[in-house]
C-alpha cells in the first residue's frame, strides 16, 4: 500500500472512532440536519424547528476536554445560528454563534461548529439565536461527564436523564417576531412543555421516564424557556441537588426547585416510594395565572396511576431568593481539574473594576426597547468579532457607549432616554471584575455570561452601594454562568475576564434579548497570540464590509 494512502486511512480510522490523534484529547462528531416539522407540544399543530427529526434535538453527551464537531446542515428558510450556552470555549469565541460574533448559516448551506469542553463539567443546553427561532424549538441538551481519573461525590446513578423544561407559545416564531416588530409585546405563554411534550396529568400520559425500585437516578433540569421562571417537584420524592451548571455544589435536599430562565441544575432521586407512578411537576413561577404540566415517572412493574393531587409550589419571591442563598459550592469536591476547585480563593482578590448596569425598558419611536446603562444593542450587519479582527471596528461600532457608574435620572428610573446602537464595552485581559446588576421593574430577570464561569456573590433587595459588599458570599459562592435578579433588587457577580475573545452578556428572557437586553465583552489579547486565542477558522463565513477584504495576519505563538 502506498505510504501517504496509509497514513490517510489511519488518520480516517481514528477520527472515525473517536481515538485521539497526535496525543489530542478524543472527538465527538455529530452531524445535523435542521429542518421545519409540524408538531402539537401543546395540542395545537404549528411549525417546529427539528434536528434530525427530533425536538428536542440530539443530546451532546461528551467528557471533560472532549473535542466537539458538530456540522449544521441549515434546510430552513432563514439563515441560521446555534449558541452552546455554559460552554466556556476557552480562546474560542468564533464558535460562540451570536451575530455579534459570526455570520448566520444561509439557507441550503452548511456549517461546521468545532470546539472544546476544555477543563468543564455539567450540565447545558444548545439553541438557535437568530431571529426568534428559539421559540420554535432547536434547542437540546449538553452533557459533560468528569474524566475517568476525577473523582465524582456522589455514587455513579443507575441512569442520567436530561429534562428540558419551558414556557411555550402557540403562536408561530414568525407571528412572535411580527409582533416585537410593531412594537408589541409578547404577551403570556400559552402552557408548559417538558422534552417538547406537555402532560395532561390524568393517568393517561405514555411515561417520560422508567425507575427501579431502590435505584438513584440523576436528573439535568434546565430552564429552556422563554419568558418565566420554572418551579419542579416531584410528587412524593426529594430532590438532592448535586450540580449547577458546571459546579458541585453541598448535597441539600429541597422539597422543589426555582429553576430561572437559562438556568440547570442536576438532582439525585432515589426510587424509595410505593411502586406505581408519580408525576415531575413543571409550573410558572411570578406570574398571575400559573401553568401547570407534568411527565409522568413510572416504577418499573409498579401497579397504580399517579395522585391527581399535585404538589404545590411556593409562593413569592422572598422564598425563591431564600433558596439561591442556601447554594454552596461543595469545596471538597474535585471538577474538571484534578485540584480542588476550593483552592481558587475569589474572596481574595482585589477588584480592579466595577461595571454597575441598570436595566430599563422604553419606547424608540412609538416601539418597545430594553436597554443597559441607557443603551438598546442592535447587532451590526458586519459581526463585532470579525470587524475587530479585520481592523474594521471604528466603521462598525463604538468601545464603550456605557459608564460603568451609571445612574438613572431621579424620579425616572427605567425611563431614561434609549440609544439604539451596538453595546461593546471594552475589558481588560485577565482582570477580576465586579459586575452588578440593578432591576428596577416588576418582573424577575436572568441573565447568562458567556465565555466565562461567574462566581454569583449576592442578591439583595433595594439599590446597590459599595457598602452592600460586607453582605458578599467571598468563600463558597457557586461558580457558575447565569443568575437571577429579582424585581426592585440587584446582583453581584465578579470573574476573571481571562479568556480572550468576545463574549456575550445577554438577558435569557428571548423578548428582553431581541429587544436590545444585551452586550458585548471586548477582551483583546495584548499580544495577539494564539496561546491567548485563536486564529479565525479558515471555514468561518463572512459577511458585511469585512466579506472582501484581505484576510488580517494570523496571530502567531510568541
Amino acid at each position: 500500500m502506498n505510504n501517504r494512502l496509509g497514513c490517510v486511512l489511519a488518520i480516517l480510522l481514528a477520527i472515525t472512532c473517536n481515538i485521539s490523534v497526535n496525543g489530542e484529547d478524543p472527538y465527538l462528531f455529530h452531524e445535523w440536519k435542521v429542518t421545519y416539522g409540524t408538531l402539537s407540544p401543546l395540542g395545537v399543530p404549528q411549525k417546529i424547528i427539528l434536528i434530525n427529526g427530533q425536538f428536542p434535538g440530539p443530546r451532546i453527551n461528551g467528557t471533560s476536554n472532549n473535542n466537539v464537531v458538530v456540522n449544521v446542515f441549515n434546510q430552513l428558510d432563514e439563515p441560521l445560528l446555534f449558541t452552546w450556552s455554559g460552554i466556556q470555549q476557552r480562546k474560542n469565541s468564533w464558535q460562540e454563534g451570536t451575530l455579534g460574533n459570526n455570520c448566520p448559516i444561509p439557507p441550503g448551506t452548511n456549517f461546521t461548529y468545532r470546539f472544546q469542553v476544555k477543563d468543564q463539567i455539567g450540565s447545558y443546553y444548545y439553541y438557535p439565536t437568530t431571529s426568534m427561532h428559539r421559540a420554535a424549538g432547536g434547542f437540546g441538551g449538553i452533557s459533560v461527564l468528569s474524566r475517568a481519573l476525577i473523582p465524582v461525590p456522589f455514587e455513579t446513578p443507575e441512569a442520567d436523564h436530561m429534562v428540558l423544561v419551558g414556557d411555550w407559545y402557540t403562536k408561530s416564531h414568525t407571528e412572535l417576531k411580527r409582533l416585537l416588530d410593531s412594537g408589541r409585546a409578547l404577551g403570556r405563554p400559552q402552557g408548559i412543555v417538558i422534552n417538547g411534550k406537555s402532560g395532561k396529568g390524568d393517568g393517561k400520559d405514555e411515561p417520560m421516564f422508567t425507575v427501579t425500585p431502590g435505584k438513584t437516578y440523576r436528573f439535568r433540569i434546565c430552564n429552556v424557556g422563554l419568558k418565566d421562571s420554572i418551579n419542579v417537584r416531584m410528587q412524593g420524592h426529594t430532590l438532592k441537588l448535586v450540580e449547577i451548571e458546571g459546579s458541585h455544589t453541598v448535597q441539600n435536599v429541597y422539597e422543589s426547585l426555582d429553576i430561572h430562565l437559562g438556568q440547570c441544575f442536576s438532582v439525585l432521586v432515589t426510587a424509595n416510594q410505593e411502586p406505581k407512578d408519580y408525576f415531575l411537576v413543571a409550573s410558572t413561577r411570578f406570574t398571575k395565572d400559573s401553568h401547570v404540566a407534568t411527565a409522568t415517572i413510572r416504577y418499573a412493574n409498579g401497579k397504580g396511576p399517579a395522585s391527581p393531587e399535585l404538589p404545590k409550589a411556593p409562593e413569592g419571591w422572598a422564598w425563591s431568593l431564600n433558596q439561591f442563598r442556601s447554594f454552596r459550592w461543595n469545596l471538597t469536591a474535585s471538577a474538571a481539574r484534578p485540584n480542588p476547585q476550593g483552592s481558587y480563593h475569589y474572596g481574595q482578590i482585589n477588584i480592579t473594576r466595577t461595571i454597575k448596569l441598570v436595566t430599563s425598558a422604553g419606547q424608540v419611536d412609538g416601539k418597545l426597547r430594553y436597554a443597559l446603562n441607557g443603551v438598546s444593542h442592535v447587532d451590526p450587519t458586519t459581526p463585532i468579532k470579525l470587524a475587530e479582527y479585520y481592523g474594521a471596528g471604528d466603521k462598525v461600532f463604538k468601545y464603550d457607549l456605557i459608564k460603568d457608574e451609571y445612574e438613572p435620572s431621579p424620579g425616572q428610573a427605567g425611563q431614561d432616554k434609549i440609544t439604539l446602537a451596538p453595546n461593546v464595552v471594552n475589558a481588560t485581559y485577565r482582570n477580576f471584575v465586579e459586575i452588578v446588576i440593578e432591576n428596577h421593574g416588576k418582573s424577575v430577570q436572568s441573565w447568562h455570561l458567556s465565555g466565562h464561569s461567574f462566581f454569583a456573590v449576592g442578591i439583595e433587595p433595594g439599590r446597590w452601594t459599595p457598602e452592600r459588599r460586607r453582605n458578599y458570599n467571598l468563600l463558597d459562592a457557586v461558580s457558575r454562568n447565569t443568575i437571577q435578579v429579582y424585581p426592585k433588587s440587584f446582583a453581584v457577580i465578579m470573574t476573571t475576564f481571562d479568556n480572550a475573545g468576545l463574549w456575550n452578556l445577554r438577558s435569557n428572557s428571548l423578548e428582553r434579548n431581541y429587544l436590545g437586553h444585551q452586550l458585548y465583552f471586548s477582551v483583546l489579547s495584548p499580544n495577539k497570540s494564539i496561546k491567548d486565542e485563536y486564529n479565525m477558522p479558515d471555514n468561518d463565513l463572512l459577511c458585511g464590509i469585512v466579506k472582501d477584504m484581505p484576510k488580517p495576519t494570523p496571530y502567531k505563538a510568541n
